[in-house]
């Protein structure tokens, strides 16, 4: 069976049904998506490994795993998820220590957060694709219409942070850049990544 290398597009979240998330995959050479449905600690993991300038003053779990395997000279090669049973995807983590290679099944939340931390690449077959993929013209984090493709997957999907993201902009917007790092600093000492997130996007745009 052929492998599928996988992007990841982004979270997307249910404020009516309580601790819902999916990661959304992207199909690099293709226009499919693949909505996997994660929790809420996977989530936040995920999303500060891709926010690469928030660093928590401690490590998280996944962090403690990277750190734990750098020791030990542990390579995570690759992560594929390699099954999928009753809407439940099933992953294997490549990984290489003095030129042996293990595979070791995993979450596909855990294996997605710790290949994020070893740079490693995402794969899916193709068959795994076919049945679970779907298409969706724009951007499922950006466009009403395509988020309720994803309805199937998490009741109600809302754009990740969109309309909390806004009102924290018209807020952060009246702040001095140097007051902004301030509140940075501050969010992370807290470990409020998404908040940071936000404070973040808005120094960016000055």
């Amino acid at each position: 069976m052929s492998l599928v290398k996988l992007s990841i597009k982004g979270i997307s979240y249910s404020q009516t049904q309580n601790g819902a998330y999916a990661l959304i995959l992207n199909e690099v050479d293709g226009e499919r998506k693949l909505p996997i449905v994660i929790g809420a600690f996977e989530a936040q993991s995920i999303a500060i490994a891709l926010e690469k300038e928030i660093r928590p003053p401690r490590p998280l779990t996944h962090d403690l795993f990277k750190n734990f395997a750098d020791r030990f000279d542990i390579v995570v090669k690759q992560v594929i998820i390699h099954k999928l049973v009753d809407g439940v995807f099933y992953s294997s983590i490549i990984c290489e220590r003095d030129k042996i290679e293990e595979i070791i099944d995993a979450r596909t939340s855990d294996a997605i957060a710790l290949a994020l931390r070893f740079n490693a690449p995402i794969f899916t077959y193709k068959n795994i694709l076919d049945k679970a993929g779907i298409y969706l013209k724009n951007n499922p984090l950006d466009s009403d219409k395509d988020s309720q493709e994803i309805d199937d997957i998490l009741s109600n999907p809302e754009t990740f942070g969109q309309e909390e993201s806004n009102q924290s902009g018209e807020i952060y917007s009246k702040h001095s850049l140097q007051e902004l790092n301030e509140l940075l600093d501050q969010a992370v000492e807290h470990e409020d990544y998404e908040k940071a997130a936000k404070i973040r996007d808005e120094i960016s745009k000055r």
